[in-house]
């Protein structure tokens, strides 16, 4: 895999801008445990409302759990699965819908469960890991599969294992695998005191 640096309008974090979802995966290597445990060790240290940790998650790996695993591969999308039959392990991130110390409704716990997920990603960039989220799985087939309450809310599914050189996907998977990364310009998404007044720096 060839690194997708990010060209940024200003200096950012290497790690940062090194960090995007790639698709080609190698099938044949595991991920051995110790780089999982540093991936969820990762996901614990997010930042959340009243430090309250809302986050879940379950972990299905392809080579010591293939049963397991799919079933929840059976849970994603037909545009996501030609991809991830590759991924050696998958995620499910999961919302708790209550704070723990009151039992009240959380409405920033779907916030934390991001945060919780983007320091996967981070982190498996940082050990050489392909790590991609998924919007694209139905949800009330993995709670019915999987025993997961009705009231938590299944938020995305993470494909994670060692990448693999993009000629690994073929057709329409790998041009999206080898086309530039963009993203809006600044002035399109940062507003300066009022809605729709564009921040210049």
């Amino acid at each position: 895999m060839s690194e997708k640096h990010a060209v940024t309008q200003q200096p950012i974090a290497d790690l940062i801008a090194r960090r995007w979802s790639g698709r080609a995966i190698a099938a044949d290597q595991p991920v051995s445990q110790e780089h999982l445990l540093a991936l969820l060790e990762a996901a614990r240290w997010a930042p959340s409302c009243f430090g309250d940790e809302p986050w879940r998650y379950l972990v299905w790996d392809r080579f010591s759990d293939p049963e397991g695993w799919q079933r929840a591969f059976e849970c994603l999308s037909a545009g996501n699965q030609p991809w991830v039959k590759n991924a050696p392990i998958l995620l499910l991130a999961v919302a708790t819908p209550n704070f723990g110390h009151n039992g009240q409704p959380n409405r920033w716990a779907q916030h934390d469960v991001g945060a919780a997920n983007e320091n996967i990603c981070l982190q498996a960039m940082d050990l050489g890991l392909v790590a991609h989220q998924m919007g694209g799985f139905d949800a009330d087939k993995a709670k019915a599969a999987f025993a997961i309450p009705a009231d938590h809310q299944c938020m995305a599914m993470i494909a994670i294992g060692h990448p693999a050189p993009a000629d690994s996907l073929s057709g329409e998977l790998r041009e999206r695998e080898l086309a530039p990364r963009k993203r809006k310009p600044l002035d399109q998404i940062v507003f300066r005191g009022d809605w729709g007044h564009p921040f210049q720096a």
